[in-house]
């Protein structure tokens, strides 16, 4: 098997680290080759607060990935999440001196690569810069300006910002497991890929990932991302909670939950009660299920509210913005009990719970496809996809081969044509080329790397 075949994605989550290998099989469905899981001990919050623990928590979860596989993880992709993401919109333009020719790739990407460079507050970094609607000259509302005629292309963007020291943190802790970073991704897109249909992104819907530290948010509209937010509080204020007004061990907390709990207390009697064992000797503890169910709906409604401000923050009151899809829950704090009905309840939208069974292979459905591995599985797609945009850029006329060392550094790229090898000066000609207009992915992996320098 190639290694460039295949993609390794790494979850650093709260509760959990989760390493997951997968490749596209010939029907175009993940193929899950192995998966490796860790408690994560190290993470606050979707945010590294201890290095040690975390490169721990990472070699674990990655050495049972390799085992299950059989494979070698040599480089990942990491989900970034955290209350220090934020995002914002912004309009740009490029004014095109060459308008005798058709809007290009290129052009794209120099309206880009000007967004990267707006100034943002100190300490802060842009993650992700995502066009919306371009504005060709006084045309507007144009998807894909590419082949158009125009002097003036202009577009607004959904802007993704971070936290450079959190960057950073995750970065280097990665470095230190022993593995390369290919890229990082805001983990509510990622989440997005493994649960959402062409259809809802189409219609209009709000993606809510219930975490265990955070509650991530994407909104897309006419299969466009719209919003994104990231709620700094998740499934652990829920257990805290517990672990507080029933005065027991968070693992307890845990299990009570998971077990026991339920966002909708009506539903429970008084006379239902679940016997807590004592610690060393002392009396166990009689809890009812009905407490139980009205710690955890206090809590639930607040991250729901939460999220339905987030919604109007958008803009959904607005005819045009209408979710039509309503909302798609996952993650692990999706399959709290009777949440469903709930969110309904508290958004006044139509509710689903998000799966990625559409995604995965059919033999390996059941635990994979469970919501708590959402980005997980995103991640492995989003490796996927950007290796085959990227790493294989095949024409009809042209092939190129990328080379790279033990480091993931980008050697050299070779250029063939279907009969010949171009010559030497006619491939010094393409890198200067190549090195004039570099991609996206390009951009960023050079400044990630320059990320993981400063951290050594």
């Amino acid at each position: 098997m190639e290694y460039q075949d295949i993609a390794i994605g790494l979850d650093v989550g709260t509760t959990k680290i989760v390493a997951m290998v997968g490749r596209r099989n010939e029907y175009n469905k993940i193929e899950i080759l192995g998966i490796g899981k860790s408690k994560s001990i190290g993470v606050h919050r979707g945010v590294v607060n201890n290095i040690t623990q975390t490169i721990e928590a990472i070699r674990e979860a990655v050495s049972e990935a390799e085992h299950s596989s059989g494979l070698k993880i040599k480089e990942v992709i990491v989900g970034i999440a955290g209350q220090h993401i934020r995002s914002l919109q912004h309009n740009d333009y490029i004014t095109r001196l060459d308008f005798e020719n058709v809007i290009s790739k290129k052009d794209i990407q120099k309206l880009i690569d000007q967004v990267h460079k707006l100034i943002m507050q100190p300490g802060e970094e842009i993650i992700h810069v995502l066009p919306q609607e371009y504005k060709v000259d006084s045309q507007a509302e144009i998807g894909e300006p590419i082949g158009m005629y125009g002097s003036r292309l202009e577009a607004n963007f959904h802007v993704v910002v971070g936290q450079i020291s959190s960057i950073r943190n995750i970065g280097r802790c990665v470095k230190a497991a022993g593995l390369n970073l290919s890229g990082m991704t805001l983990e509510p897109l990622a989440s997005a890929e493994a649960v959402l249909s062409t259809e809802e992104r189409e219609a209009g819907v709000a993606l809510v990932d219930i975490g265990g530290g955070t509650t991530d948010i994407a909104i897309f509209k006419d299969n466009i991302i719209r919003h994104t937010s990231v709620i700094p509080f998740g499934g652990n204020v829920i257990t805290e909670n517990i672990k507080t007004d029933c005065l027991i061990i968070e693992r307890q907390a845990e299990l009570l939950k998971i077990k026991f709990g339920s966002a909708w207390p009506g539903e429970n009697k008084e006379t239902e009660i679940v016997c807590i064992p004592g610690l060393r000797g002392r009396d166990p503890k009689e809890i009812s299920f009905k407490h139980l169910s009205q710690i955890i709906h206090i809590r639930v409604c607040e991250i729901l509210e939460q999220v339905n401000l987030e919604i109007k923050n958008y803009g959904n009151e607005e005819q045009k913005k209408r979710l039509i899809a309503g909302l798609v829950m996952t993650g692990g704090g999706s399959q709290l009990k009777h949440i469903r009905p709930l969110t309904e309840y508290v958004t006044g939208m139509d509710v689903r719970i998000g799966y990625s069974n559409e995604h995965i292979a059919g033999g390996e459905n059941g635990i994979i496809s469970n919501p708590e591995y959402a980005t997980s599985i995103g991640l492995v797609i989003k490796g996927l996809d950007d290796k085959k945009k990227y790493l294989c850029t095949n024409t009809d006329m042209e092939h190129r081969y990328h080379r790279y060392d033990e480091n993931s550094e980008l050697i050299s790229t070779k250029f063939y044509n279907k009969n010949r090898r171009l010559n030497s000066e006619e491939d010094q000609n393409h890198k200067k080329k190549k090195n004039k207009t570099k991609s996206f992915l390009e951009i960023w992996a050079d400044k990630f790397r320059q990320i993981l320098n400063d951290t050594e």
